[in-house]
């Protein structure tokens, strides 16, 4: 698949609908699908008549998170692309994007595919959505600033339960928990989404685009940090990843 085609772009009014499009392995995020994200989330952020963003995924997921064929590929020295060119340019997008993101989460949401919806302003959630952080089974460490904002977000106990057991979660304990606004029907996911989407675009953008600032301002240290520590972290572990896939 080329890497434009990785992520489906759609303008309804003031409104970008990205939509994650690798369905055929649950739209988990290869170099290529993370590229063409970040992309088209520059594009969007220089974009002027787009007022806010709506994440969401093609099929029946939302995302699996890293595709584990590269992830092993990069533990093995194996991969034929740079994991430098993916993964944490995205995230210096996302945590600092200045227009309102939204999720419209359709289906399961893994890895990136959960911890993405912490650096989102409004997550709606189908109903028959369910979420798992896998990094204890994989033997890595947490990710894009989850091991601050899931705490933040969640609480110490819910987000240690999370993190420490990578167990699965429902929609309603996402919604309980704080990183989900409410669940609906999964034929009503990305609906409700745009309602709330086209109702904050139809308010002043310099307004919105100014508190979305301070709010992101308040805590973008902090997440950079835990970031850092994250990767040197995955770093360490990284040789004993490559030791198994051996």
């Amino acid at each position: 698949m080329p890497e434009a085609d990785r992520v489906l772009v759609e303008d309804r009014d003031h409104v970008r609908v990205v939509t994650f499009n690798r369905p055929e392995v649950r739209n988990a995020f290869d170099v290529a699908m993370y590229r063409a994200l970040a992309d088209t989330m520059r594009s969007a952020r220089e974009d002027e008549s787009v007022r806010a963003v709506v994440l969401t995924g093609a099929g029946s997921a939302f995302s699996a998170g890293q595709d584990l064929n590269e992830m092993r590929a990069f533990a093995s020295g194996t991969a034929e692309t740079d994991g430098a060119a993916g993964f944490p340019v995205l995230l210096d997008i996302v945590q600092s994007f200045p227009k309102p993101l939204l999720a419209a989460v359709n289906g399961v949401a893994v890895g990136l595919g959960f911890t993405v919806l912490a650096h989102c302003d409004l997550v709606v959630v189908a109903d028959e959505a369910r979420f798992k952080l896998p990094f204890t089974e994989l033997g890595v460490p947490a990710e894009a600033g989850s091991s601050y904002l899931f705490p933040m977000r969640m609480g110490w106990q819910r987000a240690a339960r999370t993190l420490f057991t990578s167990a699965w979660l429902t929609a309603e304990e996402v919604v309980h928990a704080g990183i989900a606004l409410e669940r609906v029907p999964g034929s009503k996911v990305l609906g409700r989404t745009l309602e709330l989407a086209d109702h904050i675009a139809a308010l002043s953008p310099d307004s919105v685009q100014a508190i979305k600032r301070l709010m992101v301002e308040a805590q973008l240290s902090h997440v950079a940090a835990a970031r850092r520590r994250e990767e040197a972290a995955f770093a360490e572990l990284l040789p004993r990843l490559a030791g198994e896939a051996g």
